[in-house]
């Protein structure tokens, strides 16, 4: 109470009562201004202000805003007619050329055909991905191989095939580099951590970001260099995934062997409980061939318990795998083996029921199903 008396009392400081008076025609006439009329007032007169200002400010922005889409307007039109006079330019004089003479048409033509091969032979040989070169020869050599004499009709084909070329060679490389890609999942990983990191796959046409100097170097129109970049850059993810899986454990440990007991929880064949079993089992004859699945370095060999005779190899980037229950073993700690290379012969030492190999990976530490990497290693080479 006493604060809302303060408060009135403040108001009646600011708006005191106050008395106007108005003589016409010889008459006074007075009005009183109570403290709620003057600020019924002062509020109608902040309220017209402050809608004024609101408006007024509207109004500029709305002008700022015209006058700088209006500039956009500008520029982007002079942007179109610049390029509508320079394909125009480049219409003419390609007219102009074809008008000359069957002489300049001729070289026009060879012209034309030269820078064709040369493409051709950029994508194919530059981007070693196995079976480019075979899915893209039956299109150059169609071209190459023609004995069209008609100058116009070479170059229309040329640039024709030009086309077909770019769009075998993308479709070729997604559905390669997806296929790998699907490869990676079966076997729980992610394509992306095998890639080159930053994104750097090598090569003159992927590495060349600006269209504009691609095109200049190619001496092809802007729109069809930037085709070239992306069927580059597909062919160069495709190759890097294709090369990072030849590095990993995806190949079969023994060639003719089926499998037998698969990874996770089993009936141990000793105790009849259930116990985890961290590796595949391929029952097979003695002294069958037991081969490396990756390339890498042996950091074992001998007996470990429960394993018997086994190798230990180390893959790189946090890959080992581990071949056990071997009767003998054919290389040593330390030696750098290839993917295939024979590590030695199936036998049934350590805690074994019976000649079988038993087949490990494991990953940053920890045992993976290596069914996933058998079965992503058979999609692999199915893809190729």
């Amino acid at each position: 109470m006493t604060r809302l008396a303060r408060l009135r009392r403040s108001i009646e400081e600011f708006f005191p009562e106050r008395h106007l008076y108005v003589r016409s025609g010889g008459e006074m006439k007075g009005y009183v201004l109570t403290p709620r009329k003057q600020m019924a007032v002062a509020a109608g007169v902040s309220a017209a202000a402050l809608w004024m200002g609101v408006s007024s400010a509207a109004m500029l922005v709305d002008v700022l805003s015209a006058s700088s889409t209006d500039r956009e307007i500008a520029r982007t039109q002079a942007k179109y007619e610049r390029w509508i006079a320079d394909r125009q330019a480049r219409l003419n004089s390609a007219v102009a050329e074809l008008n000359a003479g069957g002489a300049t048409n001729d070289s026009l033509a060879s012209s034309m055909e030269k820078r064709h091969a040369a493409l051709a032979m950029l994508l194919t040989d530059m981007k070693s991905t196995p079976g480019v070169a075979e899915a893209l020869a039956p299109v150059i050599g169609k071209v190459l191989a023609s004995t069209d004499k008609n100058p116009v009709r070479r170059i229309d084909r040329v640039r024709a095939s030009q086309d077909q070329i770019l769009d075998a060679a993308d479709s070729f490389a997604k559905s390669r580099a997806d296929r790998v890609r699907l490869a990676f999942r079966l076997a729980g990983l992610t394509p992306a951590a095998y890639m080159p990191r930053g994104g750097s796959l090598g090569g003159p046409l992927i590495e060349s970001k600006d269209p504009r100097a691609l095109a200049a170097v190619l001496d092809v129109d802007e729109g069809f260099a930037d085709r070239i970049q992306h069927a580059a850059t597909d062919m160069g993810e495709a190759h890097a995934l294709e090369q990072a899986a030849q590095s990993l454990p995806l190949a079969r440990p023994t060639s003719t062997t089926p499998q037998s007991s698969g990874f996770g929880v089993r009936y141990d064949p000793f105790t009849s409980r259930p116990a985890f079993h961290s590796g595949l089992d391929f029952p097979g004859g003695t002294m069958t061939p037991i081969h490396a699945t990756a390339p890498g370095v042996v950091s074992f060999t001998g007996l470990r318990s429960g394993y018997g005779q086994t190798v230990e190899i180390d893959h790189g980037r946090g890959f080992k795998t581990r071949y056990a229950h071997l009767a003998s073993i054919a290389v040593t700690a330390g030696q750098r083996v290839a993917v295939g290379q024979r590590l030695g012969g199936m036998g049934s030492t350590g805690r074994s029921t019976g000649t079988h190999l038993h087949y490990e990976v494991w990953v940053n530490g920890r045992a993976q199903n290596p069914d996933r990497f058998v079965r992503a290693g058979a999609y692999v080479l199915k893809a190729g």
